[in-house]
C-alpha cells in the first residue's frame, strides 16, 4: 500500500502540455506567458497590480525593499510562520520583531504586535496562516495610528477573501507563494500583489537586476540589445514555463479548494469530538483557500507522527517558531502561545488529489494512535 504524503501538488497532462507549447515557442524566460500570468491573476483577485517573481521568498524581498525598508528598520511579524517570512525581513537589513499569535485562528495577535511597537518600526508583516485571513481591519488600524506599511504574507492563503473581498484586492501589498504544494503551482513561483500604480515600474526593474527594460520588452524593440540599468535589482523574475503550469492551475483552483475542504470536513467530523486532540477554529470554511490541514494534539504528538509514519501516513509540523532558530534567538524573548502551538501542533494529509480511500485510512490510523498512546 503506497504512503500517504503531507501534500502532493496536483498537475498532470494539461499542465504538460502548456510547458510543451512554450518549449515550442523558443522563449523559456520572462516572456508573454508571463504577462498573461500575471493579468490572469489581476483578474482573478481584483488586484490593481501584479508583478510574479521565481518564488514567494523573493516576492517579499521586493516588496519590503520597494517600500524603502533596511537597515535600522524594524518589522513586526509572527515567529509563528515558515522561516522564508522572516529570511525576507533580514535579507532587507531590517530587524524582525516576533509577535505571538491568537489561539483562535494561529494569526498574529494584533495587541501584542502593539506592545512591540518602537520608533524603528517601519512595517508590519502578518501571515494569513494555512488560509485563513488575519483580521485586517485590526491590522490597518494599528498600521494607521503608526504610519506603518503592511505587507501580507499570503503565501497560503490564495483564494481566501476577508470581508468579501479577495486577499489580495484591498491591501497595500500582498505576496503569493506558488510553490509546489500552495493552493495553486507554478513548481516554483510568487507574485507582488498591490495597489501603488506609481510602484508598478519600479518593482517590474527591480525583479529584474534593475533594467529599465524586460527581457520580452526588448526583445521585441528595435534596438534590442539596448538597455540601462537604473537601480538595484535582481534576479527574481518568473519564467515562461512556471507562469504555463500557473495558468493552467489558476483555472483549476475552484475545484481543486472545494476537493480540499470537503477533506477537512471529512476530518472535522471524524476528530472533532475526540479526547485528546482539538479541531482548529474556523470550520466553515467559507470564503477560505484551503492550504492545509491542521489539528492540535494535546499529548504524545511526536509519538503520534512516528506511529502515523510507521503505517504510511504522513503527518508534519508546520512550523518551528522562527525565534527558536540559532541565527534569530533573542535572549528572555518568550511566546508563550506559539511555543505551546509548536508542542502540540500536526499536519494531515491534504491534497486535492487525495482519494476517499485515503482519507478513511488518514481517519483510522490517527484514531488508532491516539488511541494506543493515551
Amino acid at each position: 500500500m503506497e504512503p500517504i504524503p503531507v501534500s502532493r501538488p496536483s498537475v498532470g497532462e494539461e499542465e504538460l502540455a502548456a510547458v510543451r507549447k512554450v518549449f515550442a515557442s523558443g522563449w523559456l524566460g520572462l516572456g508573454a506567458d508571463v504577462l498573461e500570468f500575471e493579468e490572469a491573476i489581476s483578474q482573478f483577485l481584483g488586484a490593481s497590480n501584479v508583478v510574479c517573481t521565481n518564488t514567494g521568498t523573493t516576492a517579499l524581498h521586493l516588496a519590503l525593499e520597494t517600500l524603502g525598508i533596511g537597515p535600522g528598520d524594524e518589522v513586526l511579524v509572527p515567529s509563528f510562520t515558515f522561516v522564508a517570512t522572516v529570511q525576507a525581513i533580514s535579507a532587507t537589513g531590517a530587524r524582525p520583531v516576533f509577535c505571538d499569535i491568537r489561539e483562535e485562528d494561529l494569526n498574529l495577535d494584533v495587541e501584542d504586535a502593539r506592545r512591540r511597537l518602537t520608533p524603528e518600526t517601519r512595517a508590519i508583516l502578518p501571515v494569513h496562516y494555512r488560509g485563513i485571513p488575519c483580521d485586517m481591519d485590526e491590522l490597518q488600524e494599528l498600521a494607521g495610528e503608526r504610519d506603518l506599511h503592511i505587507v501580507e504574507d499570503a503565501a497560503h492563503a490564495f483564494g481566501s477573501s476577508y470581508g468579501g473581498r479577495p486577499i489580495g484586492s484591498f491591501g497595500e501589498m500582498a505576496c503569493f507563494s506558488f510553490d509546489p504544494i500552495k493552493n495553486i503551482t507554478c513548481g516554483e513561483g510568487g507574485a507582488v500583489v498591490f495597489r501603488d500604480n506609481g510602484l508598478l515600474e519600479r518593482i517590474q526593474q527591480k525583479r529584474i537586476l534593475g533594467i529599465d527594460k524586460d527581457t520580452w520588452s526588448r526583445y521585441r524593440n528595435e534596438r534590442s540589445w539596448f538597455y540601462d540599468v537604473v537601480t538595484q535589482g535582481y534576479r527574481y523574475h518568473m519564467s515562461n514555463i512556471s507562469a504555463a503550469i500557473g495558468l493552467v492551475q489558476i483555472r483549476k483552483f475552484g475545484a481543486m479548494n472545494r476537493r480540499k475542504i470537503e477533506v477537512a470536513r471529512r476530518y472535522d467530523e471524524a476528530f472533532g469530538d475526540m479526547d485528546g486532540v482539538e479541531i482548529l477554529g474556523n470550520r466553515d470554511y467559507e470564503g477560505i483557500g484551503l492550504f492545509a490541514y491542521m489539528m492540535r494534539v494535546r499529548s504524545h504528538r511526536n509519538e503520534l507522527i512516528d506511529f502515523l509514519a510507521g503505517r504510511g501516513v504522513g503527518s508534519g509540523v508546520h512550523y518551528i517558531p522562527s525565534h527558536l532558530f540559532s541565527y534569530y534567538r533573542r535572549e528572555g524573548l518568550v511566546l508563550p502561545v506559539t511555543e505551546q502551538i509548536y508542542r502540540e501542533i500536526i499536519s494531515l494529509p491534504l491534497f486535492p488529489d487525495i482519494t476517499d480511500e485515503e482519507v478513511e485510512r488518514v481517519i483510522l490510523q490517527v484514531s488508532s494512535g491516539l488511541r494506543d498512546l493515551a
